[in-house]
């Protein structure tokens, strides 16, 4: 069903603990949510935007390897759940969910072709740390934009601030889940060791994230997809 080993990283760094792998039908099962929201991700890319902005390029590729950095610094007890700052909330906020999704999978790649992510974990890593959360962030902020006010403050505090807290939340909790029906671990260890840490790291991934779109939302809004300063500023 599973197996762990120990694996030391290109980083020399031993992992938090081990390497966890699933079974074939767990990977699978994260494969068929993935394989379509890439392909989905890849049919809505604005390819015209792309080739006429150089600096988007840039922008993107940059993202990826921050979030590859970023993602290689973990802490962790058990095997496979370890807590680390996401980002995919202002990544998403800023490329919009389809570049998101499509800059936290290189990352992802990046990390399996360094040895710091096993390959085995790929697609339930794209599905828990990419897509999940991303779609959440996409979410938080259909439903603000619905039912609130469309406000600096709102955008700010409600969306990248809480929603920043809400996507990490959802990524651990959907990883829990899984592992938990999985039987990698029992699920009161997944909760003494996992689940009760991670409202210690919602607090400090909301305030990031925060701190980051304000600071764009202040100097450089016409870098944030999601953000119209016309519809947020000057029509209120």
């Amino acid at each position: 069903m599973f197996y762990l080993s120990e694996q030391q990283t290109s980083f020399g760094m031993d992992l938090d603990t081990a390497i966890v792998s699933l079974g074939l039908g767990w990977q699978l099962f994260a494969a068929l949510w993935v394989v379509p929201a890439l392909f989905v991700a890849l049919k809505r890319l604005p390819m015209a935007v792309l080739r006429a902005e150089p600096r988007l390029q840039h922008m993107l590729y940059a993202a990826a390897v921050i979030l590859m950095l970023t993602w290689s610094f973990r802490a962790g007890l058990s095997a496979g759940l370890s807590i680390h700052f996401l980002g995919i909330t202002t990544l998403a906020l800023v490329f919009g969910w389809d570049l998101a999704l499509l800059a936290g999978s290189a990352a992802l790649v990046l990390l399996s072709l360094l040895g710091v992510e096993p390959w085995q974990m790929l697609a339930v890593n794209l599905l828990t740390k990419v897509l999940i959360p991303a779609t959440v962030c996409m979410l938080i902020l259909r439903q603000a934009e619905q039912r609130l006010p469309l406000n600096f403050f709102i955008y700010l505090f409600v969306v990248a601030f809480l929603g920043g807290g809400v996507t990490v939340a959802s990524s651990g909790l959907s990883l829990a889940l899984l592992f938990g029906l999985a039987e990698v671990h029992d699920w009161g260890k997944i909760y003494l060791e996992y689940v009760r840490y991670l409202p210690l790291i919602m607090f400090p991934e909301g305030l990031i994230n925060g701190i980051i779109m304000t600071g764009l939302m202040v100097f450089h809004p016409d870098w944030i997809r999601t953000f119209d300063a016309r519809r947020y500023i000057d029509e209120q």
